[in-house]
């Protein structure tokens, strides 16, 4: 069945859906949403997305959605497709601009307001212990070594979507709600009943794709190719690794079990040649893949969103 609504996990959906000066309000109630403040944002105003070093030797940052509040707090919210070295770092280092911006010429106090760094995965982290291996949000702040908050100024909120297995029933709260619609929201055919209010009508109407002028769906259907093909090459590298780490393996395995034992070595040749063969064939893939989407155009930032490569490994491509 052809899709009714766009998909919010390419560039083009999501900057749809919360990046435009029309789509103000839907942004404003999805951040109230996730932070569950007793103060609430009113009014949002939009800066620019490319924030430059302070020489032109610098690296610079570009995000998704870069915004501030009535009182100055400042949101970077980001849209993460595919897993990237060093992604945390990442974000670390992009919170950085925000704060920076915020120094005043002359005297000064040095009082900063809030930032917030927002990223929605389209991945999981790495396993960790059970108990927080299915959570799909995580709110991390600056705390001391008695894990009590140092400074509450500056938080960074990771949203696991492919943990949150929520089904229409179980929503029970507002962040429930956004998270279910970003999810799910390309296969939706009608507006669920759970969606019938002012804010989502309004997100439903701007995600129609039959509303779209024709120059937007053909920047729709670039950014959906976009995406399609970049899971589709991944996937396949991410299986064709796994036989050819499972070969190698075995092979590894043969030879530790000569020396250490048949048993043991076999169970360690097919863990690292498993996970060598992985990474090996996932990185190759991804650099064939920027070579392919530089050729259609695409920007930096596309290329790193859609391949998970640094804007560093892209330029020495």
């Amino acid at each position: 069945m052809r899709a009714k609504y766009v998909n919010p996990f390419t560039d083009f959906g999501f900057k749809k859906i919360f990046a435009e000066e029309a789509s103000k309000p839907l942004l404003i109630d999805f951040l109230n949403a996730l932070l569950n403040q007793e103060y609430k944002i009113k009014t949002i105003s939009f800066k620019s997305t490319e924030q430059l070093g302070f020489t032109e030797a610098d690296r610079k940052a570009v995000y998704d959605i870069y915004c501030e509040n009535e009182v100055g707090e400042k949101f970077i919210v980001e849209l993460q497709k595919v897993k990237q070295n060093y992604f945390k770092d990442r974000t670390i280092y992009y919170s950085t601009f925000p704060i920076v911006e915020q120094a005043e010429k002359g005297e000064w106090n040095y009082k900063l307001s809030a930032v917030y760094c927002i990223g929605i995965l389209d991945f999981t982290f790495d396993k960790r212990d059970e108990e927080s291996e299915q959570e799909v949000m995580h709110t991390i702040k600056l705390k001391n070594q008695h894990g009590i908050v140092f400074y509450d100024k500056l938080t960074y909120i990771y949203l696991e979507m492919p943990n949150f297995l929520k089904s229409e029933e179980e929503l029970s709260s507002r962040l429930d709600q956004w998270l279910f619609f970003i999810k799910h929201l390309e296969d939706f055919q009608s507006i669920p009943a759970i969606f019938k209010d002012t804010v989502f009508e309004k997100a439903f109407e701007t995600a129609e794709l039959a509303k779209f002028s024709e120059a937007q769906r053909h920047g729709y259907e670039t950014s959906l190719k976009v995406f399609r093909d970049n899971f589709n090459t991944f996937e396949f590298a991410k299986e064709e690794a796994k036989r050819e780490g499972r070969e190698e393996g075995r092979e590894e395995g043969r030879e530790k079990g000569r020396e250490e034992g048949r048993e043991e070595g076999r169970e360690e040749g097919i863990i690292e040649g498993r996970e060598a063969g992985i990474l090996e064939g996932v990185n190759m893939n991804k650099r064939l893949t920027a070579q392919k989407l530089k050729l259609m155009g695409l920007t930096i930032k596309e290329i790193m969103d859609a391949t998970g490569l640094t804007e560093q490994e892209l330029t020495n491509e």
